[in-house]
């Protein structure tokens, strides 16, 4: 049976949505020295995390958590510290996971080689354009897609959880996955979030905590109470990587 017209345009521009999450962006608004440092730095984050992960040796704990929220037909909205995105992002792979990447020089390159490891980007972020990209993430979810966020990004302070997770949580009706990803041996850089860029060849904790359920009629204290278990799952899972990296 046929849709009606207004049903066929708005399936379109979901679809259009969609197709625009997973593509790259016009470099039309950067000089060519500009595009060119795009596409370097792009190219080069790829296949270094690229290279890295393959040396990677992993050990999976509590993939039944993520097993119960796809029989239950929902999707995960995976959620880490920003300095676990190195082996996050190769771990996380080729799932059509959706991540917040901002309008800016640096978003670009990060969308490009995220995108190709099989990820989406709704552009935005919690100082530039945040409030879009989390209505396009609840529009991408409602279209099948699943996503993440680095969750004491883009700035910091470094291991505080913010609400982008939660309040997505709560329009789309997904559960929060909270996720770590800890390498036995790495290095870090001056950076704020202290990023770890694990060693190749070390073995790699990947862990994921039970799925945490907030309701769509959440009040703002309950919403803060919901963010407050989010932190105390990921410092736990922080505390059981460091248990594991030093037995």
């Amino acid at each position: 049976m046929d849709l009606p017209a207004d049903a066929k345009i708005q399936e379109r521009r979901m679809k259009n949505s969609v197709e625009h999450a997973y593509s790259f962006a016009s470099l039309s608004e950067y000089s060519p020295w500009e595009r060119f440092q795009i596409k370097l730095a792009d190219l080069t984050f790829y296949l270094l995390i690229k290279f890295i992960g393959l040396t990677v040796r992993w050990t999976v704990e509590g993939v039944e958590h993520l097993e119960s929220i796809s029989r239950s037909g929902a999707l995960p909205i995976y959620t880490l510290w920003h300095n676990h995105i190195f082996l996050g992002t190769y771990f996380l792979r080729n799932r059509r996971i959706v991540v917040m990447t901002s309008r800016s020089f640096d978003g670009e390159y990060i969308a490009r080689f995220i995108q190709r490891f099989g990820y989406g980007a709704a552009r935005g972020s919690s100082t530039r354009g945040g409030i879009g990209a989390v209505r396009d993430m609840v529009k991408l979810m409602r279209s099948g897609c699943p996503t993440a966020f680095t969750i004491d990004g883009p700035k910091g302070p470094r291991h505080l959880a913010k609400m982008g997770a939660v309040l997505l949580a709560k329009k789309t009706g997904n559960p929060v996955l909270p996720f770590s990803v800890t390498p036995s041996k790495y290095f870090t850089i001056n950076s704020w979030d202290r990023l770890q860029i694990p060693i190749p060849f070390t073995r790699a904790l990947t862990t994921y905590a039970p799925p945490i359920q907030v309701p769509k009629d959440a009040t703002d204290e309950a919403l803060q109470a919901k963010r407050d278990e989010l932190q105390q799952v990921l410092d736990e899972l922080c505390a059981r990587g460091d248990q594991w990296r030093q037995a």
